[in-house]
């Protein structure tokens, strides 16, 4: 990220016509603070670019319009500080065995296969608000993070002296030595076998820019990739192959996390077998992904018994919202008080068939019956003004990370009841950090 100092942002805000230049707050820039930009238009030429060279077969459409926003989100340090603090509080309490023990009994019986890797780059969604960052859910395979990098390159600011983050060419770095390590620890490289990025339909799925820029970024490495779909496998001899080549690696982007679809049955046989390494792979999701492990992270008697330390335990109970499990127990109170949740299912992801409770039909309740929710006490975001007669933006901030380290942050601007690239002038957006000389 690029570290944006008191003083420049004065001047920011001056070039933009902003009254407040005396007291510099986020919320301000947000405001008034519309100069600081990147073109989507020319990143969007960049993607298509990188697509034409690799010979895919389409370019990005009007469905991607709103993929990239234009303006930046600025963040101040100490925030920044929490939000990295809650990452590694999160991975001291996701590795502590009375939290594995009560994650475990509620996932599949797959998650109980231990590979030997902490299962890849994790995605830590917050909303921030005005008493501080707010922990809305944690994802196994976030999308966006080379997007992101490239991005944060093509950044065209107001004020020469804010030139290109640097950060953005080591996200990408950090990106491939992530997998490189899940790999490594999951039995070791071998120089001669593929590593693989794995999706349903690759060529139609909204990202597919980011596999290429991946691919690019392995081969440049010198490990040779490909991109296919699960059902392209097979496993034959004690290996997974695609045709003939044997596969060392997955860059796994499926949604099937338990590997239960029958597409992925090559793929399953070869991750119990340790014939491939796989990442993010199903103990992962399990214990970082699943909604409710929340319910865990948020309580304080059970961090308390966990053996985590008493200053983790007070940052988690505020940064993670009260999270409940739906149950017969307690259905009709949170009906009564939905107004006051967000509805998330269990093992959803992409905010898929999740609710915010306000806007819940009587149809929909009765229909979510049948399935695992979780409700977590509603946290609004905050926004983002893309004009002056614009109507705000909502934002959500994502923090991409491996083993307690946070490597990158972007943020995500849209309208909705949940993130979306459908909004003008959203989608992915640059973060700045507010930070004092």
């Amino acid at each position: 990220m690029t570290v944006v100092t008191q003083p420049v942002i004065r001047r920011v805000l001056e070039g933009c016509g902003a009254p407040c230049v005396e007291t510099v707050t986020a919320e301000a820039l947000h405001r008034d603070c519309f100069c600081v930009a990147v073109d989507p238009d020319a990143v969007r030429e960049q993607v298509n670019g990188l697509l034409a060279s690799e010979g895919a077969p389409s370019r990005l459409t009007d469905a991607h319009a709103h993929l990239f926003a234009a303006l930046p989100i600025f963040v101040p340090e100490h925030t920044v500080r929490q939000m990295e603090s809650a990452v590694q509080a999160l991975s001291a309490a996701v590795a502590t065995p009375a939290f594995v023990e009560a994650a475990l009994a509620w996932a599949p019986v797959i998650a109980r296969h231990e590979p030997g890797s902490p299962g890849g780059l994790l995605g830590f969604d917050f909303h921030l608000g005005p008493t501080g960052p707010r922990l809305i859910e944690i994802n196994t395979n976030p999308g966006g993070l080379l997007l992101n990098a490239l991005l944060a390159k093509a950044q065209r600011l107001c004020l020469p002296s804010l030139s290109t983050p640097a950060a953005s060419g080591e996200a990408e770095q950090a990106a491939i030595d992530v997998l490189l390590d899940e790999w490594q620890a999951q039995g070791g490289r071998a120089d001669d076998s593929l590593v693989a990025i794995l999706d349903h339909a690759p060529e139609q799925q909204y990202l597919y820019a980011e596999f290429l820029l991946f691919k690019r970024a392995l081969e440049a490495r010198g490990y040779r990739t490909a991109i296919c779909d699960p059902g392209d496998l097979r496993f034959v001899d004690g290996a997974l192959r695609l045709g003939e080549e044997r596969i060392g690696c997955v860059y796994n982007r499926l949604t099937d996390f338990a590997l239960t679809a029958p597409t992925s049955q090559a793929l399953r046989l070869a991750y119990l077998a340790g014939a491939v390494a796989l990442s993010p792979h199903p103990r992962a999701h399990a214990l970082w992904a699943d909604k409710r492990n929340l319910t865990l992270l948020g309580d304080r008697s059970f961090l308390a018994k966990a053996g985590l330390s008493p200053d983790r335990q007070t940052l988690l109970t505020e940064i993670v919202p009260r999270t409940v499990l739906v149950s017969a127990d307690n259905r009709e109170q949170l009906w009564a008080t939905r107004r006051e949740w967000f509805f998330k299912p269990a093992a959803g992801f992409g905010s898929r068939a999740s609710y915010r409770g306000d806007k819940l039909t009587h149809k929909t309740w009765a229909q979510m019956a049948d399935q695992d929710y979780v409700a977590q006490a509603l946290i609004p975001p905050s926004v983002r003004h893309t004009g002056p007669e614009s109507p705000p933006l909502k934002v959500d901030l994502r923090g991409y990370a491996y083993q307690g380290q946070v490597i990158f942050f972007a943020a995500r601007l849209y309208h909705g009841q949940t993130t979306n690239f459908r909004t003008p002038g959203g989608g992915f957006a640059p973060v700045l950090t507010l930070a004092r000389t």
